[in-house]
């Protein structure tokens, strides 16, 4: 019988897991960081094309440039969380297909469309986050994942002159438990789910 995952771990990672608003001052290291990315980067993404791309914003510089481009309903608690992750996506991300895919010239699947290339990246890049977040929360931190951002003014102050393009933001940290909604809702398996 293959191994599985606990019911402990099931409810760190998903049940008891909590969008969170707000954060305790307990600071995130840099070698937490490094080791939620090790984690995320081994989830499977299509041709191993691994396009996304993640800014940790926490220097105080770097809260400021970001900023201007928050909604109000989300800049308090991304001025105030440890670490603010733009989760990004390389438009480019092929150039490094030789490394990660030496299997054959994948690299000219993309070249040779650029939508083909932007859908693989943005849909890529997504599941990549997805596993940041769960890697965090195996890691014993909590994550606030958002939109309600200005994605042109993200990308024009982090990645002027690059490929790199911004999808949303996750806020990371230690979650201040009595800043937490009540949790909503979720669809039953009968309305999200068909069975072919």
């Amino acid at each position: 019988m293959p191994n599985i995952l606990d019911d402990d771990a099931l409810d760190l990672l998903f049940r008891e897991a909590r969008t969170h608003n707000g954060w305790t001052d307990r600071p995130v290291t840099d070698v937490e960081l490094e080791d939620i990315y090790a984690l995320a980067r081994m989830g499977p993404t299509s041709a191993n094309c691994s396009p996304a791309r993640f800014v940790f914003v926490r220097a105080q510089e770097g809260k400021e440039k970001l900023r201007p481009a928050l909604s109000s309903g989300n800049l308090d608690k991304t001025m105030t969380a440890p670490v603010t992750v733009i989760a990004a996506y390389d438009a480019a991300f092929y150039d490094k297909l030789p490394v990660l895919f030496p299997h054959g010239d994948a690299r000219s699947w993309f070249t040779s469309s650029a939508t083909l290339a932007e859908e693989t990246a943005f849909r890529n890049a997504s599941l990549q986050a997805g596993y940041l977040i769960l890697a965090a929360r195996a890691r014993g931190l909590d994550a606030g994942p958002m939109s309600g951002f200005d994605k042109t003014k993200v990308d024009e102050a982090f990645f002027t002159g690059t490929t790199w393009k911004s999808n949303f933001l996750i806020n990371l940290g230690h979650g201040d438990r009595s800043k937490l909604f009540d949790r909503l809702p979720r669809l039953s398996f009968e309305e999200a789910c068909i069975l072919a």
